[in-house]
């Protein structure tokens, strides 16, 4: 029992003081944190077959600075574009339209993610607390660009 106690001490030790954990919101509790402390919403849209996608949120999203500036300044939002359940997102209800016989996307996804009439994985927008778009941009972003990215929407 105590060698059991003192390696859970350990551990607890071991681990940095300085780790941090991105939070993550869904698009209702953003808006509705919004209303009271408002900040702008980063929206990370992804597929779970996406390479770039899992790229991004393995290193980018792990970088303990981006964490920081995410927690701090923004509302940060993953959406799955292959999401089937419903979003009630600036007073509307966004679902899921299939496309295909296993395919499709959430509309939402469309709306936040298209960019000159096309839709690529991994997109990153940036909404407003009024909730208009003033940053997309498509691609896998390492932690370096989306520092300057997120420098300049402050």
């Amino acid at each position: 029992m105590k060698k059991g106690f003192y390696i859970l001490l350990i551990f607890f030790w071991a681990i940095p003081s300085g780790f941090a954990q991105l939070k993550t919101y869904s698009f209702e509790e953003a808006e509705k944190l919004s209303k009271e402390n408002p900040k702008p919403f980063v929206v990370f849209i992804h597929t779970s077959w996406c390479n770039y996608c899992k790229m991004m949120q393995n290193s980018t999203f792990k970088n303990p600075e981006i964490i920081n500036i995410l927690n701090t300044n923004y509302y940060f939002i993953p959406l799955d574009a292959e999401s089937k359940d419903d979003i009630r997102f600036n007073n509307h209800t966004f679902s899921f339209k299939p496309n295909g016989q296993n395919t499709g996307i959430h509309e939402l996804a469309a709306a936040l993610a298209t960019i000159n009439s096309q839709v690529v994985y991994p997109t990153i927008t940036v909404l407003q607390s009024d909730l208009s778009i003033v940053f997309q941009k498509h691609s896998f972003l390492n932690g370096k660009q989306l520092l300057t990215i997120l420098g300049k929407r402050k």
